[in-house]
């Protein structure tokens, strides 16, 4: 083991990805936000979206066919369940079908999710839909916001390495149902959030045993509260509402390379073995932070860049989203580690390292042999 620290034993075997009708950025700027905004705030928002590094976005609930701007809280949270529950089913069944597993084999069911609250809830109803066991395990995480992904996945992991039965997560956003009424005042934060934000739904099965896939090495964390502020997601009448400092980035600067210096020293890595990187991407100031506290070459980044401009920020899923990216290219890298940022202010880190054997593509099938009696 080369002296290396080897902590978790849970591998990430299948990953399902499920999307909203697309809209690119020019569109939604020409056919609702040029409306939107008025005035000087108009001016600003056009350099804003043109610079926010997003050329496509994905909405449940699309603003060039349906404003919502003004409906209550209430309105929202019922369209959020009836949007969300197909979305997250699709993203499971995928997941499953790429892990060779069935729902009844999970142990854990995590279930990520800022952006609209029910109950019951995700995790109730779509293991009912999916027919999991009666004794599967639920956990639900909300108000973590970007990040919450990387606890999703500790979590899991924690269940598989404990239990040596399989785990789901799934990460479901739907940030097109907040968004904020017009106001002529200028609100810079409100101007970025409605530029970058995105929906989608990722399903990550985690599984025992040594299969071909990413071995979730450790997740690791550190929350600055002295800045508790920068970045908030208030629940008000209209929506939940984005706070977003612009010194959020100088934050990130402060910690980034500690946390991930301190994390790959405990495995005995250095920068310059990580060949992949899935970082979450706030936004193209974040990336760039990253990219110069790290020390890293440009092509370092571009598969969280190629995210951005494709899917936008969705929030919790985004990182999952850059990480199927990494594993279906053409040369998965062998050593990932993935970074997110969130409210607390918070930066979390996960390590992940790439099991012998072929990740299988998409639609491919995976042997019988592979189910429940495995484990």
């Amino acid at each position: 083991m080369n002296g290396r620290r080897e902590i978790g034993s849970g591998v990430i075997v299948g990953l399902g990805v499920a999307l909203p009708p697309g809209a690119s950025q020019d569109e939604l700027w020409k056919g609702y936000f040029a409306q939107h905004f008025s005035g000087a705030t108009r001016a600003l928002a056009q350099r804003i979206f043109a610079n926010s590094g997003v050329t496509r976005r994905h909405a449940a609930v699309n603003p060039l066919l349906e404003d919502v701007s003004d409906w209550p809280t209430e309105r929202r949270m019922r369209r959020y369940q009836i949007e969300a529950l197909p979305l997250g089913k699709e993203a499971v069944d995928r997941a499953l079908t790429d892990a060779g597993l069935r729902a009844g084999d999970i142990g854990l069911f995590v279930v990520c999710s800022c952006t609209g609250y029910a109950t019951p809830g995700l995790d109730i109803l779509l293991a009912r839909d999916m027919g999991m066991a009666a004794d599967t395990q639920r956990m639900f995480v909300g108000h973590m916001g970007c990040y919450a992904a990387l606890p999703g996945l500790g979590a899991a992991n924690d269940f598989v390495s404990a239990r040596g039965r399989p785990a789901l997560l799934l990460c479901a956003e739907l940030t097109s149902l907040h968004i904020q009424p017009s106001s002529a005042r200028v609100d810079t934060q409100q101007i970025v959030s409605h530029a970058l934000f995105s929906d989608a739904a990722v399903a990550v099965v985690v599984a025992p045993g040594r299969r071909p896939g990413y071995a979730v090495r450790e997740v690791t964390a550190v929350t600055d509260t002295s800045t508790a502020d920068h970045m908030t997601w208030e629940l008000t009448d209209t929506g939940f509402r984005m706070g977003l400092s612009p010194k959020v980035p100088q934050v990130l600067a402060a910690h980034v390379t500690g946390l991930v210096t301190s994390l790959l020293d405990r495995h005995d890595r250095r920068i310059s073995e990580v060949d992949g990187w899935a970082v979450h991407p706030g936004g193209p100031r974040i990336l760039n932070v990253v990219e110069e506290e790290l020390g890293l070459p440009p092509e370092a980044l571009a598969a969280s860049r190629a995210t951005l401009d494709e899917y936008g920020n969705c929030s919790s899923p985004t990182s999952l989203l850059i990480l199927e990216r990494l594993r279906r290219s053409a040369a998965p890298p062998r050593t990932v580690v993935m970074l997110a940022f969130g409210p607390g202010l918070t930066l979390y880190a996960a390590l992940l390292d790439l099991r012998s054997g072929v990740v299988p593509a998409a639609g491919d099938p995976v042997p019988d042999e592979v189910g429940r009696g495995d484990y």
